[in-house]
C-alpha cells in the first residue's frame, strides 16, 4: 500500500529537505526550545503575534496529522 505523505510529495522527498531537518536536529541537541523561543520574543526577533500565529499553525498541523491513519 502506498504512503499518502510520500505521494503528496510527488513520490520523493524534496531535495535538501531531509538534510535541512537533520541539520536542525543537530543544532537543537541539548537546547531548551522554550528558552530559545522566549529569547527570540524578548529580543524582538519574533513578535508575540508571530509566535501566536506559529502556535496556531502548529496546532492545526498536529490536528491534521493526527487524523491521518497510516497503513500497518
Amino acid at each position: 500500500m502506498s504512503n499518502p505523505l510520500y505521494n503528496a510529495l510527488g513520490g520523493a522527498p524534496q531535495a535538501g529537505l531531509v538534510q535541512q531537518f537533520q541539520d536542525f536536529v543537530s543544532r537543537m541537541q541539548g537546547q531548551d526550545p522554550q528558552a530559545l523561543i522566549n529569547q527570540m520574543v524578548a529580543s524582538g526577533r519574533v513578535s508575540q503575534a508571530q509566535l501566536n500565529q506559529a502556535q496556531q499553525q502548529a496546532r492545526q498541523l498536529t490536528s491534521l496529522l493526527s487524523s491521518v491513519r497510516l497503513p500497518k
